[in-house]
């Protein structure tokens, strides 16, 4: 929410969404101060490009141990501003960006350490070429407010590791982890401008795309991620974004059912469902559907909903009342199609606030449109399938492709169905959770976004190559350099018809045009 202080000074006011409770205020930055930031970031760039990668290593090992020394302070910092459990904020957000970043400073030396291109015959002429990779400049991070801390502050790691600086511009939503990520990377002694956090509204974000960073990182809608990809064009910034997914669970009739059942409670309602990864289209095939939703019905009774601060709840509020009403209408349009709600729907009468119960749904079919927008929320729907082919339709059906998963016994099934999905990540007898692994790539296929998160693949995203060619026999001129003559176009074309095949074969018959055209350059 955003209020004016007594000062004029238009701040925002985060509030834990379990409670209604003040969590805290921050200033709205305007334009100039995201102007600044930027031109700040762009000159400690400079320097710190000219960091090793083992001083990189050192500082963001650091940083891992100052987020180890306050783990229990975070995490109750994410829960209030989230609204998530303080199990989740630990598991799903801290953990694996503690990973992340062990891995990264350990290892993007490597990962970027140049690359010999092979060249062919050019390389018996003397020739060699190499690709290294230097740093963008300044990484602008405008991330969402469903993994506020492991979302922003791994992509600023993997940024910093590849010798860039970044500015962050958290969620309005979530504002004061946004400023926690900035007081670890300080507290770390990284240089100053390294890192920089501007907090604020949609202005802000808009505002720091204007200041023309070398590259954004955003995450959220499709529609703000057209906008800014828009933006972003006018001044030939490069983009990477994540626009979320309604990813579908495939569960065929041999799966482990129980292992299914269970995974699907968790990929639906972690975090109150709001995952880009969630799962939010279950198919089952038609002989076992009624034995998966009795288990996934039964394991849904057993969730204990509630505030985030205790330690046996499972499913804690969600993030706003503009998130929980399109829940809301999302359920009533299935009832309203002929879906059946086997539990939940509703919000939780125990709560006031932002409380909606975990749903599961039967009797749906991809004709009902809740089942093609993103939902975000604590919703499972369940529609069945009678073939592989039928099921491999029904899940690209949607302009989202983010994440999927297959469950079956077959591995080899498993993977020719996983082959044939249009999603960025398919998993097999897993959901939901490769974004917490480091090491591989993220992101998504059709309006799921555009470029790569994590992983080598987003690494690359965060460096440009740049070729270097080097004539190790500079003795002599080029055959293909001026003044041209006939003698110049008889060796050109033995160039396309000999040269030009790859074969070496061919190519030693040229040499006696080859060397007639050299001592030709000679004498002039």
């Amino acid at each position: 929410m955003i209020a004016t202080a007594d000062s004029a000074e238009k701040t925002i006011i985060s509030y834990n969404p379990a409670t209604g409770e003040e969590v805290g205020r921050v200033r709205i930055s305007s334009a100039e101060d995201v102007q600044k930031a930027v031109t700040l970031s762009r000159a400690a760039s400079r320097e710190w490009r000219q960091t090793s990668f083992a001083a990189r290593r050192d500082l963001m090992m650091r940083a891992r141990e100052v987020i180890l020394a306050e783990v229990d302070e975070i995490a109750h910092l994410i829960l209030r501003e989230s609204g998530k459990p303080f199990g989740e904020a630990i598991a799903m957000e801290i953990a694996p960006v503690l990973d992340l970043m062990q891995y990264f400073a350990r290892n993007t030396e490597k990962l970027l350490k140049p690359a010999k291109i092979g060249i062919g015959l050019y390389a018996l002429m003397g020739r060699s070429s190499k690709i290294i990779y230097q740093p963008l400049g300044v990484v602008g991070i405008i991330p969402a407010w469903n993994y506020p801390f492991s979302i922003p502050l791994g992509e600023a790691v993997m940024a910093l590791m590849a010798g860039n600086t970044v500015v962050i511009k958290p969620s309005e939503l979530t504002p004061l982890v946004g400023v926690k990520i900035r007081d670890i990377f300080e507290k770390a002694g990284f240089p100053q401008n390294a890192v920089q956090v501007v907090t604020g509204d949609g202005s802000t974000g808009a505002a720091l795309v204007e200041a023309a960073p070398d590259k954004i990182m955003f995450t959220g809608s499709v529609a703000t991620g057209k906008k800014i990809a828009a933006a972003a064009a006018k001044n030939l910034t490069s983009v990477v974004l994540e626009l979320g997914g309604k990813d579908p669970m495939i569960v065929f009739a041999d799966a482990n059912l129980e292992l299914a059942a269970r995974a699907a409670v968790w990929g639906a309602f972690c975090n109150s469902g709001q995952s880009c990864s969630s799962v939010e289209r279950l198919y089952v095939q038609e002989s076992v559907a009624a034995e998966l939703t009795r288990k996934i019905v039964e394991k849904t009774k057993r969730l204990k909903q509630g505030f985030g601060d205790r330690e046996d709840v499972s499913v804690g509020a969600m993030s706003s009342e503009r998130q929980i009403k399109i829940v809301e209408d999302h359920v009533e349009d299935f009832r309203a199609s002929g879906a059946k709600i086997e539990i939940g729907g509703r919000r939780n009468p125990e709560f006031e606030g932002l409380f909606y119960e975990p749903t599961v749904i039967t009797n749906a079919n991809n004709d009902m449109r809740a089942m093609q927008e993103e939902t975000f929320g604590p919703t499972l729907p369940i529609a069945t399938f009678s073939t592989e082919e039928e099921a491999i339709r029904l899940a690209n059906d949607s302009e989202f492709g983010l994440t999927a998963s297959v469950w079956t016994r077959d591995r080899a099934k498993g993977e020719r169905v996983a082959r044939q999905i249009e999603a960025g990540s398919v998993c097999i007898n897993e959901v939901l959770y490769t974004h917490g692994i480091g090491q591989t790539p993220w992101g998504g296929f059709k309006n799921s976004g555009l470029g790569r998160t994590h992983g080598r693949e987003g690494l690359m995203e965060l460096v440009q190559p740049q070729h270097i060619h080097i004539n190790k026999l500079a003795l002599l001129p080029d055959a293909w350099w001026m003044p041209y003559s006939a003698t110049a176009v008889e060796t050109f074309r033995g160039f396309a018809t000999k040269f030009a095949s790859g074969s070496l074969l061919k190519t030693t018959t040229l040499m006696p045009q080859l060397l007639k055209r050299i001592r030709e350059l000679l004498k002039r």
